[in-house]
């Protein structure tokens, strides 16, 4: 079964689409890590360095629902075979068996919240869910040249032809419950989806956050970020605004990590 997390009413279940080897050597994914930051990184997220040193990358979902009622679907996976991922992730995903297993029917999805346009997190966009809305922030929009070039024609017109294309602008509330935020940086219309319910929180993180190294250093840049410096700051912002938080993430090795409040300072002696 899918692991999950509740916050309130709301249970987040983690949908794992696939997982396999990142296409490059880490050390060039975040070429400014020290050799003490990926200690730390591999002690705390052991399942995401392979024994020769490589990069194992799980690629995941997040489905939101209140008891039985409508299901939000924050990002869509790497995607069936023929996906625009297929030229680096490790398709064919099984996101369909997985809401299955979760006891989801594709059919109560009525939102599917794209956290950006990256082949990684759209592969099951559209058919899938024919009830759904799909939201993208139109800064995102803005920016499809930085985008697989088949984007439009594979997925954004087809959505706009059936009117399941919602464009948004900055946070947004989605329910009492959730809401989009707005975290440039990765790309230049990344959001990300908090659940709050006034004594929990949970902040599905999309590619804000994309290793545990980021944890630890959430200035550290990672090379496929549109703009490095706009993403530290969203990134350090929201983490230092929302903690104590659990933080659900597509590509950390345990999808549900709890991120405390920052230790007080010190006493300084007199």
């Amino acid at each position: 079964m899918p692991l999950t997390h509740t916050v309130g009413s709301i249970t987040v279940t983690a949908l794992l689409d696939g997982a396999g080897l990142f296409f490059q050597p880490r050390a060039e994914a975040f070429p400014n890590a020290t050799a003490e930051q990926w200690r730390e990184a591999d002690r705390r997220d052991p399942d995401t360095v392979t024994p020769d040193g490589r990069w194992w990358l799980p690629f995941r979902a997040f489905a939101l629902r209140a008891g039985d009622g409508p299901v939000t679907l924050v990002d869509a996976g790497i995607g069936p075979a023929d996906a625009l991922a297929a030229s680096w992730a490790p398709v064919p995903g099984r996101l369909p068996a997985e809401l299955a297993a979760a006891g989801i029917d594709p059919a109560d999805v009525r939102t599917v919240v794209l956290t950006h346009l990256h082949t990684d997190h759209i592969g099951w966009a559209g058919p899938l869910f024919p009830n759904a809305d799909h939201l993208v922030q139109r800064a995102e929009l803005a920016a499809l040249e930085l985008f697989h070039p088949e984007l439009p024609a594979r997925l954004l017109g087809p959505l706009r032809a059936a009117g399941q294309l919602r464009v948004v602008d900055g946070d947004t509330d989605l329910t009492p419950r959730v809401r989009v935020l707005a975290t440039p940086g990765h790309t230049p219309g990344h959001q990300s989806v908090l659940v709050d319910d006034g004594a929990d929180r949970l902040l599905v993180t999309g590619d804000l956050l994309v290793h545990t190294l980021q944890l630890i250093d959430p200035t550290l840049a990672y090379a496929h970020e549109e703009d490095a410096p706009t993403a530290a700051t969203s990134r350090t912002n929201l983490l230092d605004t929302l903690a104590p938080v659990t933080l659900a993430t597509p590509h950390l090795g345990t999808p549900f990590t709890p991120h405390p409040s920052p230790a007080p300072p010190a006493a300084r002696p007199r």
